[in-house]
């Protein structure tokens, strides 16, 4: 995946002109068009505080230019905390957090989501967990006398799941 601050010069080749309608009619990224990138959504963003490639504001333009392939193939559209500061500060009511939202689901259902996540996703399908519980503390569990941690319900959320078009991503790097 490529960093949301590509050097790369834009070629008009690379815009979509049609992406940001497509954004727009998705519930959260109804406002998109309103950002005049003043830059409140960056400068407000704890996350941005401490990274130096993670800027809404940037995800917002080239979500506006229609660069589609850069901004779903960006690293940095994943380290927004959905903490909804944008959203709050902005100044011309833009749902950046939502939009970002929008186009992370957009990625996903091409399969463009970080590794970290993808196994995250299969450790939920597998054992109702986000992170595998290692033997070791189930075992110093039993030795401290504690109770069995409670089982996932991994079927539960397989069923709730069912048709959700990033599934079909991991079960094809499963096999």
């Amino acid at each position: 995946m490529a960093e949301v601050e590509n050097k790369e010069p834009i070629k008009a080749s690379e815009m979509d002109p049609k992406f940001k309608y497509e954004i727009a009619k998705m519930h959260g990224g109804e406002k998109l068009m309103r950002c005049f990138q003043c830059g409140t959504c960056t400068s407000d963003c704890p996350v941005a505080k401490f990274s130096e490639t993670y800027r809404p504001r940037q995800i917002i333009r080239m979500a506006q230019l229609g660069l589609k392939d850069r901004v779903l193939n960006s690293d940095t559209l994943w380290l927004c905390a959905a903490c909804f500061t944008c959203t709050d500060r902005c100044p011309q009511d833009v749902e950046v957090a939502s939009v970002i939202r929008v186009l992370r689901n957009l990625a996903a259902e091409k399969g463009i989501v970080p590794q970290v996540f993808k196994e995250q996703a299969v450790s939920i399908l597998e054992s109702g967990y986000a992170y595998k519980i290692p033997d070791l503390r189930i075992k110093k569990r039993e030795t401290l006398g504690l109770p069995p941690l409670p089982r996932g319900n991994s079927e539960g959320i397989k069923k709730a799941l069912h048709g959700v078009s990033f599934l079909k991503h991991l079960e094809k790097k499963g096999e």
